[in-house]
C-alpha cells in the first residue's frame, strides 16, 4: 500500500471520528407528553361527593308517658300501617288530669285542620298527575308525526315521574296526618272512662307501610310524650344531597343534568337537580378550613332496577353540570399555564415547540373551552417542564 493510500485511509478514520463526536454532542430532541386539540361537545362540572336518603322519613313517637316494651322490630324490616310497633304502660294520674285532657282537645283540632290539608294536597297532586299524563300522552302523539322533539318528551315524561312521587308522598302525608288524629281521638275516649283509669297497655301503631330505616329507642324504658321510637321510610324513594361550596352553588341550577358515579355498582347514573337550597352552612374541610357549604337535592332518573342495591345514607360521587357547548375547541387543562396576563400553551409543529397566547371559554376539571389561539387537530404539550421553550425540538413521548 502506497503512502498516498495510507493518508487517504487515516483521513477518512479522521472525518469518521469527528463525524460521531458531532453526531453524539449535537442535542437531541427532548421528549415530552403532547395531546390532540379536540372539537366537540363540552361540559364543565362541580364534581363533589354525597349521599342518599329517603325522601319521605316519618319518625314514630311516643303519644303519651309512661314505660314502653321492649320494640321487636329490626333495621330493615318490612312493616304494614296499623302494625303494633311497641306497647306503652301510661300512668292513671296523667292520664285524668283535665289539664292534658284540654290540651288533648287542642291538640284533636289542629291535627283534624292537618288531616284536612293533607287531603287537598292529596286531591292536588292528583290533579297534577292526570294533567302530567295528559300533556305526556298529547307529547307522545306529537313525537310520532314529528311535531314535538325528544328533549319536550323526556321533560314532559320527568314531569310524570315527579308527579307520580310527589303523589305518593303527599298520600304519606295524608296516612300520617290521619293516624294521629285517630291516636288522640282514642286517648280523649280513655280520658273520659271513669273506672280510675285505664290499666292496659296502650299500643303505637305505624302511621304508614315501608321499612323500619332506624331504631330510635329498642330497649324496655319510660319515655316521654314526643319521644323518637323508630324512623319509617320506602327506601325505593331516594334522592342524593351533594354539598357544595357556595361560590359553586351560585352556578347550580335546578334541572341541571347529574353523573352519579362511584356508587357501588356498575357504571354511572343519571340524575338531575331538584332544588338548591337557599341556607349555607360551615363545614370543616379535611385541611381544617372553614367553608361555607350549599345542600344540593338531586333526583335520581335512572331506572330502579339499575339502583336496587342503593340504601338510605350510601356514599356517592356526583358530576353536576353547570356550562355546556356542543361546539367547542377542547384542549386538556394540563397544557395550560400562565405567560403574563393571558393563558398560553406550547403547540408541536414540525417537531419544534412554539408559544401560543389563548382566550379561554370555560375552565372545567380535566377540560378547557378555548375562544381563541387553537384549531382542532393542533398537537399540544401536556404538563411541559421548565426545559420546554420556544423553538427547540421535541419529540412525542
Amino acid at each position: 500500500m502506497g503512502v498516498r493510500a495510507i493518508r487517504i485511509l487515516w483521513g477518512l478514520i479522521a472525518l469518521a471520528v469527528v463525524a460521531s463526536l458531532g453526531w453524539m454532542l449535537m442535542p437531541r430532541p427532548l421528549a415530552v407528553e403532547t395531546a390532540t386539540v379536540t372539537f366537540g361537545r363540552f361540559v364543565a362540572n362541580v364534581a363533589e361527593d354525597g349521599k342518599t336518603r329517603v325522601r319521605e322519613r316519618y319518625v314514630v313517637a311516643a303519644p303519651l308517658a309512661g314505660r314502653m316494651t321492649r320494640i321487636a322490630l329490626k333495621v330493615g324490616d318490612q312493616i304494614k300501617a296499623g302494625d303494633v310497633i311497641a306497647s306503652i304502660m301510661p300512668a292513671p294520674a296523667p292520664l285524668l288530669d283535665p289539664r292534658a285532657r284540654r290540651e288533648a282537645e287542642e291538640r284533636l283540632s289542629s291535627t283534624e285542620a292537618e288531616f284536612k290539608r293533607t287531603q287537598a294536597e292529596v286531591d292536588k297532586a292528583r290533579a297534577e298527575v292526570g294533567k302530567a299524563k295528559m300533556d305526556l300522552d298529547r307529547t307522545r302523539m306529537l313525537a310520532v308525526r314529528g311535531i314535538a322533539s325528544a328533549e319536550t318528551l323526556e321533560r314532559d315524561q320527568l314531569a310524570s315521574q315527579v308527579a307520580d312521587r310527589e303523589l305518593r308522598a303527599a298520600e304519606f302525608r295524608n296516612l300520617a296526618a290521619g293516624h294521629e288524629v285517630e291516636q288522640i281521638r282514642a286517648l280523649i275516649a280513655r280520658y273520659g272512662q271513669s273506672d280510675g283509669g285505664p290499666t292496659e297497655s296502650w299500643s303505637v301503631t305505624a302511621p304508614v307501610s315501608g321499612v323500619v330505616l332506624a331504631l330510635r329507642q329498642e330497649s324496655e324504658t319510660v319515655v316521654q310524650p314526643g319521644t323518637p321510637l323508630i324512623d319509617i321510610g320506602d327506601p325505593r324513594d331516594l334522592e342524593v344531597v351533594v354539598d357544595v361550596l357556595s361560590s359553586d352553588a351560585v352556578e347550580i341550577r335546578p334541572g341541571a343534568e347529574v353523573e352519579i358515579y362511584d356508587w357501588g355498582g356498575p357504571g354511572t347514573l343519571s340524575g338531575r337537580v331538584r332544588r338548591v337550597e337557599p341556607t349555607a352552612f360551615t363545614k370543616l374541610s379535611a385541611l381544617g378550613v372553614e367553608e361555607q357549604r350549599v345542600n344540593v337535592v338531586i333526583d335520581i332518573v335512572s331506572p330502579p332496577n339499575q339502583w336496587l342495591k342503593l340504601g338510605d345514607g350510601y356514599r356517592v360521587e356526583a358530576r353536576i353540570a353547570v356550562f355546556s357547548q356542543n361546539d367547542a375547541t377542547i384542549v386538556p387543562t394540563g397544557a395550560l399555564f400562565r405567560h403574563g396576563e393571558s393563558w398560553s400553551v406550547f403547540v408541536v409543529a414540525d417537531g419544534r415547540v412554539q408559544r401560543r397566547a389563548v382566550t379561554l371559554l370555560r375552565r372545567g376539571t380535566r377540560n378547557a373551552a378555548v375562544a381563541t389561539g387553537l384549531k382542532p387537530g393542533e398537537t399540544v404539550i401536556v404538563y411541559p417542564g421548565d426545559k420546554v421553550a420556544p423553538g427547540i425540538a421535541v419529540v412525542a413521548r
